[in-house]
């Protein structure tokens, strides 16, 4: 895994990105990789804010992986900062090579080097195999998540 770059994300990523978000049985859903205008819309307010850090895996010139992390600053844990793990997708073609390990790593050590106290995520709760990958990696389900669509 030498020849791996994991970088910020560019817009010329973004089709590449919408892909892998499209590509499982969830994403294929509520994603429209036909249309990327609102992504790109989306790409932009990411980009201007500077606690979002969008990543791409790059290996041979192409994106691979993709993962996006949030630094939040707050007042509970004594005001500590913690960051939140988002919309983690490997290709297809390069799952089980362990890129996905080094992706959580990358955002963990950038978790701490942004200081922060705790790094959390959320996973449908119909991705058994990345509740496994996720535990795994010393992550605990110690929470019941809930979301509202608006």
């Amino acid at each position: 895994m030498s020849d791996l770059q994991i970088r910020k994300a560019s817009a010329a990523d973004v089709p590449a990105i919408v892909a892998m978000l499209a590509d499982d049985p969830l994403g294929a859903q509520r994603e429209t990789p036909d249309d990327l205008s609102p992504y790109l819309a989306g790409f932009a307010r990411v980009t201007a804010d500077p606690n979002q850090h969008l990543v791409v895996a790059v290996r041979e010139g192409r994106v691979i992986g993709t993962l996006h992390l949030t630094i939040v600053p707050g007042l509970s844990r004594r005001g500590s900062t913690r960051s939140l793990i988002e919309a983690v997708r490997i290709h297809a073609d390069a799952r089980g090579d362990g890129l996905g390990t080094r992706l959580i790593e990358w955002a963990v050590e950038e978790s701490r080097r942004q200081g922060a106290r705790l790094v959390q995520l959320t996973s449908d709760a119909s991705r058994t195999d990345a509740h496994r990958f996720y535990e795994r990696l010393g992550f605990v389900a110690s929470h019941l998540g809930f979301k509202l669509a608006l």
